[in-house]
């Protein structure tokens, strides 16, 4: 097997086992368990909560002493076990420690699977600009395989689930060892601080306005980011309830409904150079936020009959709304920063979105659904969605008139190439 196909295969497993039950975690929690809005934003929350202390850790560790692949690896197997376990647990506060749990295994392993790739391909004399996208490509396939998974076995509302995601996670662990050796690299010098080990000397960025500005706005909007994987499938399977939808299409396969999401993604990420050269980080970036609003707002009055299109085009404009933020957002740093803390800022953008943001966004949703937006055990899913793509336009509002950006066409042409 070659090198890019063996990578190409962790690529496609490292989602899968995520995407067994990221997206349907929702409909298990509140249909199946009948749980609160509140204990489910709490077990959401555990990704971000994970986010904001692993990856740095487990970095010092594949820096320092283990290999990256036998890290990983362990990580896997470890992760794999503990979904094993999930069906056994019938009480909101259990599972959330047991998805902590699961979470402090597989957060790290996102960024560790990127720098075995890069190790790897580099070890190899491969291109790695041309060579990893095309196989980074298949772990939004293996996403959408996994949600097509669930769906088509009958597992999105109950436990199996976390078995399918299990199975693989084992698997992808075992896997892992047969890949070439990445050794610890120890480029952390001995003397180095506890700030520069952790990768938080980029934290002095927040010294600049304009800087402390964007991370700010980072983190209200990677309150967003995750809002429709928490809830997305659970408003469509919710539709069941009401006798002219209880049949549809969109409620039997609510799962490979959502899918058309990642497969948005995948066309969009395509489309971000030609949008970046002509309109610029700040544009792109504002129409990141702007169809983060029609994604809530479409879906608030979608249905699955002639609110259909809707249901669609939310999932199609999806790809924009996350794609144009991550990436932009990213560039934006690497054109702005000091070369000696590129990385740490990078890794400080991924924590305010996906680390801060996104716990905040967890817990405030929940606790904002239970407050104002259920009654008699229903939820008022259009107003649930109105009130997020309020949020997400009041966001954009202040953004275009807050951050002051001049597009620099020769910045981020340097950085493409």
């Amino acid at each position: 097997m070659s090198i890019k196909l063996r990578l190409t295969v962790m690529s496609f497993l490292q989602f899968f086992v995520w995407g067994a039950w990221l997206i349907t975690i929702g409909t298990y929690c509140f249909n199946a368990k009948g749980w609160t809005g509140a204990q489910f934003g709490a077990i959401f929350s555990t990704l971000a909560l994970s986010s904001l202390f692993m990856p740095a850790l487990t970095g010092i560790i594949a820096d320092k002493w283990l290999n990256a692949e036998r890290l990983y690896g362990l990580l896997h197997i470890a992760y794999g076990a503990i979904l094993f376990y999930v069906p056994k647990v019938n009480d909101p506060d259990t599972l959330y420690y047991v998805i902590f749990a699961a979470m402090i295994c597989y957060m790290p392993t996102i960024s560790l699977s990127n720098s075995i790739a890069y190790n790897i391909l580099k070890n190899n004399k491969f291109d790695v600009v041309k060579v990893f996208p095309p196989i980074r490509v298949w772990g939004t396939i293996g996403f959408i395989v996994a949600m097509w998974t669930t769906n088509l076995t009958g597992s999105k509302a109950n436990a199996n689930q976390f078995i399918i995601g299990g199975i693989a996670a084992i698997f992808l662990g075992i896997y892992s060892f047969t890949l070439p050796k990445c050794p610890p690299q120890r480029s952390i010098a001995k003397d180095a601080s506890i700030l520069e080990q952790l990768g938080l000397t980029a934290f002095k960025l927040f010294a600049n306005y304009k800087m402390a500005l964007f991370f700010i706005f980072a983190m209200f909007l990677g309150a967003a980011l995750q809002l429709t994987n928490m809830y997305g499938d659970s408003y469509l399977n919710d539709f069941s309830a009401m006798t002219q939808y209880a049949d549809s299409l969109v409620v039997k396969y609510s799962t490979i409904i959502m899918s058309i999401s990642q497969i948005s993604e995948t066309v969009f990420i395509l489309t971000i150079p030609f949008f970046l050269k002509r309109f610029g980080i700040k544009k792109v970036m504002l129409f990141s936020m702007i169809a983060w609003v029609l994604r809530f707002g479409l879906f608030a009055y979608g249905n699955p009959a002639d609110g259909l299109w809707m249901i669609v085009l939310s999932c199609i404009v999806y790809g924009m709304a996350f794609d144009f933020f991550n990436i932009s957002g990213s560039l934006f740093v690497e054109t702005t920063t000091d070369a000696s803390i590129r990385s740490s800022a990078q890794g400080l953008f991924m924590m305010v979105t996906n680390g801060v943001g996104a716990y905040m966004g967890s817990i405030v949703s929940g606790w904002l659904i239970d407050a104002y937006f259920v009654k008699d055990g229903v939820k008022n899913w259009h107003d649930i969605w109105l009130s997020f793509a309020g949020y997400a336009l009041v966001i954009a509002v202040l953004f275009a008139v807050m951050f002051k950006h001049k597009h620099d066409p020769k910045a981020v042409e340097q950085v493409a190439h």
